[in-house]
């Protein structure tokens, strides 16, 4: 069993910057692959970003490449979200999922472990 929970979110302006944090409780969070998603009112939960279990290998939405970068100290069983250069496009609730697997995936069907979500609002 694998518990999560997101901090960091807020409110900031166009441009801005934010990091997300998340707590893993379980033994197996150093093993697992990590991602981040997001979710906007009315629409679906998108992939934002995923980390394999030792951070060799990530991956990110195309919406979010070279203004996010997610990471991970497994010494402090935490995954991070970093986002620069917000956009009020990236405004949702923000998602923090542990696979049951090692390997990275964009598929939100691979991750068996939620967060509660932390809204991030950005505003023009």
């Amino acid at each position: 069993q694998v518990q999560l929970v997101e901090s960091g979110g807020g409110s900031v302006q166009a441009g801005g910057f934010l990091r997300l944090s998340c707590a893993a409780s379980g033994r197996t969070f150093s093993r697992s692959a990590m991602g981040w998603f997001r979710q906007a009112p009315g629409k679906e939960r998108e992939f934002v970003a995923t980390i394999n279990y030792n951070g060799g290998n990530t991956n990110y939405a195309d919406s979010v490449k070279g203004r996010f970068t997610i990471s991970r100290d497994n010494a402090k069983n935490t995954v991070y979200l970093e986002m620069n250069s917000l956009k009020p496009e990236d405004t949702a609730v923000y998602y923090c999922a542990a696979s049951n697997g090692a390997t990275m995936t964009i598929s939100l069907y691979a991750y068996s472990y939620w967060g509660q979500g932390t809204q991030v609002t950005v505003s023009s």
